[in-house]
């Protein structure tokens, strides 16, 4: 068995789609009006709209903009650099500074524009590493 993505539901793909190229700096490839993916080496980021519930069974499965127990993680090279870059951008969607965590990350915490959770990190010490 194979992790193969991690999909967000989301009312306007648009809007997640643009934010996700934003930050990533990463192009975001969409196959239909309802779905794309953001395709690193290492993970794929599926962002799908509520529309697309319905070939799943419907509408009640999931809800977009409710998240309130995961984090989307990214390994950046250098969490301060990505923070002067996007600070301007993320306004009060900002939840925390760049901050050296006790398991040795650098992090940066912030919201997308459905509410989700992510988080830019950098291992700084050796065993972190």
């Amino acid at each position: 068995m194979n992790f193969a993505s991690i999909r967000i539901i989301t009312s306007d793909i648009r809007v997640l789609i643009q934010f996700y190229e934003k930050i990533t700096g990463l192009p975001i490839t969409k196959y239909t009006e309802d779905f794309a993916e953001l395709r690193t080496p290492y993970f794929v980021l599926a962002i799908g709209s509520a529309r697309t519930l319905q070939l799943f069974g419907g509408a009640h499965l999931a809800a977009p903009q409710t998240n309130r127990s995961v984090i989307l993680e990214f390994r950046v090279e250098n969490v301060d650099a990505e923070y002067d870059k996007l600070k301007e951008h993320l306004g009060n969607d900002l939840v925390q500074l760049p901050t050296t965590m006790p398991w040795g990350n650098r992090s940066m915490l912030f919201r997308d524009p459905d509410g989700n959770l992510v988080n830019f990190f950098t291992p700084v010490t050796d065993p972190s590493k």
